[in-house]
């Protein structure tokens, strides 16, 4: 296929990711608000604390019958839809040709919405890459694509996925480019581009064109030159040394989980319920639910400065490091970038804490410190540093 047409088809890929990623945000609404709040709506801002469920106490059970659910579609449909999707499309890309069963579409979706919205501690960017890549491959098996061509619209796919849900479009395009694509060249690199602005474009139509969080009007500016240098060195050595915690838990926590419960259904079961009394515990405490789902509104707190004090932000990073891994090592199916925001938020929050104490700063510089975390977090834990900066940049739109 020429250039022209496979930049075309590019295009209807874009389309395709952009309206699955909408469906798919609106889907995990759908279920959220169903089985906390026992509303039959859409309408889910993430950045907003969930109200106490009508379920009191049974809230424990919600993520419990979440597992059973999501047990049951990938040990039967699709194996490949459990855990956070990128390393499956990475394996796809690098030693399959770019091939991805069209099942995964369907699987995926459905599995990852009904984890996160039954209060699974994980995020939504892993899913819809998946979903995009799933949908891209699809595509490029029905037009009988040039391994080459296929693996590059799975790229493509995942970069829509990305803008269309984050609507960071710079972001999407260098994550395609730091861990999914092969070669970098113009017959890669235009149809990454092209998908990801059609798909940006229709996730502002139906999602709007709000950055993902809003930073307050006082929010305290922070001038980086040289006297701040030990500060930011200190604090990437300890998110360093954070994000290799994060990433060997959720491997520790599958072996461990896998070795002494057999059976997958009282595997998740098991985890998810540990996940519910974790949240509900929070709940019960400080009169928010905190580490269940993607853990946005805890993160757009410390932002807004609502939550400073450093000892309640050390809990919150320990209780999400335990929820993260337990939820992904039970099976569950969801991603692990929104829990590296909401661990880098905590961290590098609780961080500012201590500046605060021995600094002469006029304001507090937690929610400064908190969104300097989430991007060393991120690029620590993924390895894709260019696109936790960028991203961050755009997610805040704070330049």
């Amino acid at each position: 296929m020429n250039i022209v047409w496979f930049s075309v088809l590019s295009l209807l890929v874009g389309v395709a990711t952009g309206y699955g990623a909408v469906g798919f945000r609106y889907l995990i609404g759908w279920i959220h608000n169903l089985a906390f709040l026992g509303q039959w709506s859409h309408e889910y801002d993430a950045n907003l604390f969930t109200p106490a469920s009508i379920w009191g106490p049974l809230v424990i059970l919600v993520p419990v019958a979440g597992a059973v659910i999501v047990t049951f579609l990938t040990r039967n449909f699709a194996p490949e839809a459990r855990g956070h999707g990128v390393p499956e499309v990475m394996d796809a890309i690098y030693y399959g040709a770019g091939v991805i069963r069209p099942v995964v579409v369907i699987v995926k979706s459905l599995a990852s919405a009904i984890s996160i919205g039954t209060g699974a501690s994980v995020g939504r960017e892993g899913p819809i890459v998946q979903i995009g890549s799933a949908i891209a491959s699809t595509v490029g098996g029905w037009f009988r694509l040039a391994p080459w061509q296929r693996i590059t619209l799975v790229a493509a796919g995942a970069g829509g996925g990305i803008a269309a849900t984050f609507n960071t479009p710079l972001g999407a395009v260098l994550f395609a480019v730091e861990l999914m694509l092969p070669e970098v060249s113009i017959r890669t690199f235009m149809p990454v581009a092209i998908a990801t602005g059609m798909s940006t474009v229709l996730g502002r139509k139906y999602l709007g064109d709000q950055p993902a969080f809003l930073l307050p009007d006082n929010f305290p500016s922070l001038h980086a030159d040289f006297g701040w240098m030990a500060e930011f060195v200190l604090l990437g050595v300890i998110v360093g040394v954070a994000a290799t915690l994060y990433v060997r838990a959720i491997y520790w926590s599958e072996d461990i989980l896998e070795a002494r419960l057999k059976n997958d259904y009282v595997r998740h079961m098991v985890g998810m319920a540990f996940v519910g009394c974790l949240f509900y515990g929070f709940m019960l405490t400080v009169g928010h639910y905190h580490v269940q789902g993607v853990g946005y509104s805890t993160i757009q707190a410390i932002i807004n400065g609502e939550l400073a004090g450093g000892l309640l932000l050390g809990v919150l990073f320990t209780a999400k490091l335990m929820a993260t891994s337990v939820t992904l090592g039970a099976g569950a199916s969801g991603g692990v970038f929104s829990p590296a925001l909401f661990l880098g938020a905590t961290l590098g929050g609780a961080f500012g804490t201590v500046v605060d104490a021995v600094s002469v700063m006029p304001v507090s510089m937690v929610p400064t410190f908190a969104m300097i975390g989430m991007a060393a977090m991120v690029g620590s834990a993924t390895g894709a540093a260019m696109t936790a900066v960028v991203m961050i940049f755009e997610m805040t739109r704070d330049y």
